[in-house]
């Protein structure tokens, strides 16, 4: 896989009719036998439609808390509720059902071919084997996986692969809910980014209730409406992602985030107003190289002659992050990074001083 696919954004038809369900934890505790507390007087609210991320170190507890959504662990103390109704007065069976789960490596069944494993929610819920068959290729299109892996085991297909025949199983009921532990933290770092921009394109369509654990800051900022930190059995804090960096309760909180919580920041911060300029023309003898297109060929050295040097990075500014905007400008051989449009033309350059003047014009309308 070398680039992100559009697929996962498309689903209607299977996946993309009943829109997501709050689920909230009130004073919601679990103690084991032994008296080891894993989760202690939660109150929480996953709002509908949005991505709450659990996130922490090990043994924190985010792992027991999604799984006392699905009631595979049992509360202590407390209610869980979803779309208002405690879990625990509603049907087991029709509880998980409602719930797409996806876990680290897919989990699927090892001895299923990848259809059948699609149609596994599908065919419980008596949907006739040929239809849910239909069904199952339609999300293996929709999620980047050619058809004709259809008969194929789980073993013989790679991890990021795997993962999208788990994203497509879980969606395949059309469910309200999707509960996500540490479902990337398996691949590789280029397919895991990948799976995440696919993630959040899905998300803007079909607005599901998305529960995702990670271990990891970086992806909880990446993918959160809604960040929740724990810490030993304890909320730590809960907000927004800038909220998290910006702003940390706590020196646990602040330390977790790491300290380059202001490059993380920067990445949730659009570049758009941004206006981009012609390149002067003297650049200590740079020249920025275009062809007939328009499009970017690279920086022609002082005295070079036909040699070039790559851009390294280019900008969108209707879609990138002041963070990508610095990254381009410091991979820069002279200060200066290309702004290309849609279909990658070169519409102009930015620089340091117009990157941060939009980066102070947003830091005042935060406060």
């Amino acid at each position: 896989m070398t680039a992100v696919s559009p697929h996962l954004s498309s689903i209607h038809s299977s996946a993309g009719t009943r829109r997501g369900q709050s689920v909230a934890f009130e004073g919601v505790s679990k103690i084991y036998d032994d008296g080891t507390p894993a989760v202690e007087s939660l109150d929480l609210e996953c709002p509908a439609g949005q991505i709450t991320v659990f996130v922490g170190p090990s043994g924190c507890g985010k792992t027991t808390t999604l799984r006392m959504i699905n009631r595979t662990v049992a509360p202590s103390t407390g209610t869980v509720s979803l779309g208002g109704r405690d879990i625990h007065a509603m049907d087991l069976t029709e509880l998980r059902r409602g719930m797409g789960y996806v876990i680290q490596d897919a989990g699927l069944f090892p001895h299923r071919t990848i259809v059948e494993n699609i149609a596994t929610v599908p065919r419980l819920l008596g949907t006739p084997r040929r239809e849910a068959r239909r069904q199952a290729l339609e999300l293996m299109e929709r999620v980047g996986l050619d058809q004709h892996l259809a008969k194929r085991y789980p073993y013989q297909l790679s991890g990021g692969q795997r993962q999208r025949v788990g994203v497509a199983r879980a969606l395949a009921g059309d469910p309200p809910v999707l509960l996500m532990d540490e479902p990337f933290s398996a691949v590789d770092p280029v397919v895991r980014a990948e799976l995440q921009e696919e993630l959040l394109r899905l998300q803007r369509d079909i607005e599901k209730t998305i529960v995702f654990v990670t271990h990891d800051i970086d992806e909880a900022v990446r993918l959160g409406d809604q960040i929740a930190v724990f810490t030993t059995g304890r909320l730590a804090q809960v907000g927004t992602p800038a909220k998290i960096l910006t702003d940390p309760a706590s020196d646990f909180v602040d330390e977790f985030v790491g300290s380059d919580a202001g490059v993380k920041w920067s990445s949730l911060l659009p570049a758009r107003d941004i206006e981009p300029f012609t390149p002067p023309e003297d650049l200590d003898g740079w020249q920025l190289v275009i062809d007939d297109e328009g499009r970017c060929q690279g920086w022609r050295p002082p005295g070079a002659g036909d040699h070039l040097v790559d851009c390294r990075r280019t900008v969108r500014l209707a879609s990138d992050s002041l963070r990508a905007v610095f990254d381009a400008l410091l991979l820069s051989p002279c200060h200066l990074a290309p702004v290309i449009d849609d279909q990658d033309r070169v519409v102009g350059v930015v620089d340091y001083a117009s990157a941060l003047r939009a980066l102070d014009r947003q830091r005042e309308a935060s406060r």
